[in-house]
């Protein structure tokens, strides 16, 4: 529903196309069976009920035991790929030259029988990226294609089951309102405590808190903009970034990027071709 969509997120819709397109024909080639996750729900299910068959389908428990919500993020990622479903992150087009505007989108899912794609936008801050993944992940689940903004205030009816679904994946409703305290006078102050238990970030525990009524819309937009803000804001050591290619590299799905460099290594994919595809990166420093 974006009316004037930006020319950066014409052309990423593009590339998210022409990679899907380029896999889809690849696992066929392989002879893989369409993916039974797809659309095996819909948007008449109850966001209980997906959350349920997420859990069991990712192998996962209601909420990891230790570890950083950072942790947790990439641990979704990589069994979300293992079922087959490609996970991409990106901040901007040609190495921050063409920044994604947060604004305009936090994520979008494009449903396909054989290779599903989701996308997470990193330009955002890292808080939210959390609840985006699992967002954009039920958007797999019920097989409806969509661009979010991830905004608490809509109406549409797959947008309120997959945020119902992201809260309560990540944040089980029972457990969290027997931990949370009405009885502080920031409600901010639940917020450590909260973390700690279920190792996502606050962002998450924030919008759970407005889904079960115990914030006000103000609070919550009040808290997020500061988280966003500060994020905006963090200071950037020059000369200490991450190796460009280790950050090509995370950007693009692991399962994309392998099926790839095999095919272009193997001398089934032209090199120029399997460059464009990788955004272009040469395969070889891909491999690695």
């Amino acid at each position: 529903e974006v009316r004037r969509p930006s020319a950066e997120l014409l052309d990423l819709i593009k590339l998210m196309l022409l990679r899907q397109e380029w896999y889809r024909d690849h696992v066929k080639q392989q002879l893989v069976e369409p993916n039974s996750i797809v659309g095996s729900f819909s948007a008449e299910s109850r966001a209980e009920d997906i959350v349920r068959d997420m859990r069991v389908k990712l192998g996962v428990p209601e909420h990891p035991l230790r570890g950083s919500w950072e942790d947790y993020y990439r641990d979704l990622v990589s069994r979300i790929e293992s079922c087959g479903i490609l996970v991409m992150r990106q901040s901007s087009f040609w190495h921050h030259t063409r920044p994604f505007l947060v604004e305009e989108f936090r994520g979008f899912a494009m449903v396909d029988d054989y290779a599903p794609i989701i996308f997470v936008n990193h330009a955002d801050a890292p808080g939210a990226r959390l609840f985006t993944l699992i967002h954009e992940l039920c958007h797999i689940w019920i097989g409806q294609s969509g661009i979010s903004d991830g905004g608490a205030n809509s109406h549409r009816k797959e947008e309120v089951l997959c945020n119902a679904v992201a809260a309560e994946f990540l944040v089980p409703a029972n457990e969290f309102k027997v931990m949370w305290s009405h009885e502080y006078d920031d409600w901010r102050d639940n917020l450590p405590a909260l973390e700690a238990h279920f190792h996502v970030s606050t962002w998450a525990l924030a919008r759970r808190a407005l889904t079960l009524g115990f914030i006000e819309h103000q609070d919550y937009l009040v808290y997020i903009k500061k988280l966003q803000k500060d994020h905006q804001d963090r200071p950037v050591k020059k000369g200490s970034g991450p190796d460009y290619y280790k950050v090509k590299k995370s950007q693009i799905s692991n399962l994309f990027s392998k099926a790839v460099v095999s095919e272009a290594l193997s001398g089934q994919l032209l090199l120029r071709d399997a460059s464009h595809l990788l955004d272009g990166i040469k395969p070889g420093k891909i491999a690695h």
